[in-house]
Order: structure tokens, then C-alpha cells, then sequence
């Protein structure tokens, strides 16, 4: 059974709010999506862009553990941790200091820890012109001293990689899609990428800037956030910002560009940025970006009448242009947000 690709079952008129949607119910006894869940989920996906999911399949205590460990982590002395800095790394991989990543050209107050599939790099005279995305494939860089640090986001990112996989199959079925309609581009070697995060208030230069307002390039954005608060969205159409009121051990689900591209629109990826702390009080958050091999690129795709008929249109920002490659989508985005790394090792990506 399909969904009815409609929403004459939702009401309209209501005010825009965060949706969210218990995974527990997507499919019903016999293992096709369930239609309420397509509806809500399609709904939520086309209007506000954001929902929340509970009951995804965290083990007892992962949540927690995963907080614990990564507030570990930040707490340690600045030198530990600069031991691991992103400038180290061609790839973009590895830490980076509050104010050092950049949104919209202004430093962010947060600092973090940016990691990726841990794969052999590609040799820089292998790649050839267009292909540069080839640059963000390595290692990773983690404490040698903490494995704890590296085994929990690891093993969370191998849990988030079946959810996207999941949430990917049934937002393509509530759309009139097969659901492996993009199975081709998630095949081989997915390049998801996972953050650590650690928000920190009071920072002079970023003002209440903990991440400044964006939209994410990829596909599918699982975000864990603490109980502190702070993420704010800007759904399409909409003046004003609408905060996305934490629930403990809940994931945020955002889409991407490549979904804004691939259905001209109809699904966004909506605008959200995150409100720095009050000084003195810390936020950590853990997003993981689902994603397809680095080299693929995403074709246009064929929605039936009803729902093309609401398609958008792609977001206009000559600034910001979205890539059907979702390799250089990504390398795009890291360029202008660790312009230091992109400096020292890419100089000739700094002036595209």
C-alpha cells in the first residue's frame, strides 16, 4: 500500500510547527510503509523541512554515553586538543577551535571535531580537474589516548547510517518514488560525514552566532541535541524563526540541497542556524550528514503531477549555487567554512 499523495488530510491552516514522527511506526505488520506515516512525513518534509524522529533504535544508555564522552573530550586542555587540529589535515578532518569554522563569513562559537568514512587518501595527481572533491577522502584524526571517544561516534554513526537509509527509502515512497530510487548513488563507498560539537557562549567575535544561518548540502541531517536549546529554523516562505524545542535523546531530521535539487524544489533544505549559549553555559549536539559516494551526481527526478505542480523551484543564491555533484556540493561547503585549512593545503579551490 502507497500513500495517497495528498495532503487534504492535514490541515493547512494551522500555525508551522516542528513535527515529530515515531519511527517505530513507519511500516505496518507486513512491512510496507505505513500511509499515516507517509503523510506525515511528506507533509512535514515539503512545508516546514524539519521534524523530529523518536524511536529510531538507540540503545539503552547510547545517548547519554555519547554526551558524556564528547563533553569529555572538549573539557580537555586547549594543546590536547590542537594536537588534533583540522589545519593538520588536507582533508578537513579532525578539530577545530571556537571561531576558527566560518557561516556566512563570520566565525562560528562553537568548536567541534569533523570526521568521515576513515579511508586511504586519493593520491593529489590522481585527481583531475572537476573532481577535486576527491580531496576530503582520509583518515580521520582522533585522541590515541581516548578510544572511548572514537568507538562511541563510530559506532553512532553506524546506527544514523541505517536510519538515513530508512528515512530515505520512505520519504522516496511518499513522493511516488520507488524506494530505492536512489539506492544507485548510496552504493560503494558512502562519504556521510559526522560532527562532535561543543557550543560555547560569551564568545566576542561571533556575537550569539553558534552556527549562523545556512542550509546543509547533502541529503538527509541527523542531528542529536542536548536539552539546552538553541536550534532555530526559517521554514521556506516564512519571516520568522521558529526554535526546535529539544526532546531528550530525539534525533532533528533536516534535508539537504541534493533533495532541494533532485525534486526542483518541492523538498527544501530549509534555512536554520543555532543561538549561541548564554556565557557560562555549554551545548554539545552531535549531527551526522547521510550522504552518497563522492562522485555521484543526482538527476532530476520525475514527481507526479499533483506534487511537481508545488515544486518551488530551486533556491536562487548566486552566491550559493546548488551542485548537482554532491562532491563538489560538499568541497564547496568545507572551502568557505575552514578557509585556513583550505589556504594551506587547496589554495587554488580558495578563489572559486
Amino acid at each position: 500500500m502507497t500513500s495517497a499523495l495528498s495532503d487534504d488530510s492535514i490541515t493547512t491552516g494551522a500555525p508551522l510547527d516542528i513535527p515529530v514522527l515515531d519511527l517505530s511506526t513507519m511500516r505496518a505488520v507486513d512491512g510496507s510503509f505505513a500511509p499515516d506515516f507517509l503523510d506525515r512525513l511528506r507533509h512535514a518534509a515539503h512545508h516546514v523541512g524539519f521534524f523530529q524522529i523518536v524511536n529510531y533504535g538507540a540503545a539503552a544508555g547510547q545517548v547519554d554515553d555519547l554526551f558524556r564522552v564528547t563533553a569529555d573530550f572538549f573539557a580537555r586542555p586547549d594543546e590536547e586538543k590542537l594536537a588534533l587540529h583540522n589545519q593538520n589535515s588536507p582533508h578537513y578532518r579532525g578539530y577545530s577551535s571556537v571561531g576558527s569554522e566560518r557561516t556566512q563569513g563570520r566565525p562560528d562559537s562553537r568548536e567541534q571535531i569533523d570526521f568521515s568514512p576513515d579511508r586511504a587518501p586519493v593520491p593529489a595527481e590522481q585527481i583531475t580537474p572537476g573532481e577535486e572533491y576527491w580531496h576530503l577522502q582520509g583518515p580521520n584524526q582522533w585522541p590515541a589516548d581516548m578510544p572511548e571517544l572514537e568507538r562511541a561516534a563510530m559506532d553512532w554513526t553506524a546506527l544514523m547510517d541505517r536510519v538515513g537509509e530508512d528515512l530515505l527509502k520512505a520519504l522516496c515512497v511518499s513522493i511516488g518514488l520507488d524506494e530505492d530510487h536512489f539506492a544507485e548513488p548510496f552504493s560503494g563507498d558512502r562519504a556521510w560525514m559526522g560532527k562532535l560539537a561543543h557550543y560555547v557562549g560569551g564568545v566576542k567575535e561571533a556575537g550569539t552566532q553558534g552556527v549562523g544561518l545556512h542550509a546543509d548540502y547533502g541529503f538527509i541531517t541527523l542531528l542529536l541535541q542536548d536539552l539546552v536549546g538553541g536550534l532555530e529554523v526559517r521554514p521556506y516562505g516564512q519571516e520568522h524563526w521558529l526554535p526546535v524545542e529539544p526532546i531528550h535523546g530525539a534525533l532533528v531530521v533536516n534535508l539537504g540541497e541534493m533533495l532541494e535539487v533532485a525534486t526542483n524544489g518541492y523538498l527544501m533544505a530549509t534555512i536554520h542556524r543555532a543561538v549561541a549559549p548564554d556565557e557560562g553555559v555549554d551545548r554539545y549536539s552531535v549531527p551526522f550528514f547521510y550522504s552518497p559516494r563522492l562522485d555521484a551526481v543526482i538527476e532530476p527526478v520525475d514527481l507526479p503531477a499533483e506534487l511537481a505542480a508545488e515544486a518551488r523551484g530551486v533556491s536562487d543564491d548566486p552566491d550559493n549555487p546548488m551542485l548537482a555533484s554532491f562532491g563538489s556540493n560538499m568541497l564547496k561547503g568545507f572551502v568557505r567554512a575552514h578557509p585556513k585549512v583550505t589556504e594551506k593545503f587547496h589554495p587554488e579551490l580558495a578563489a572559486k
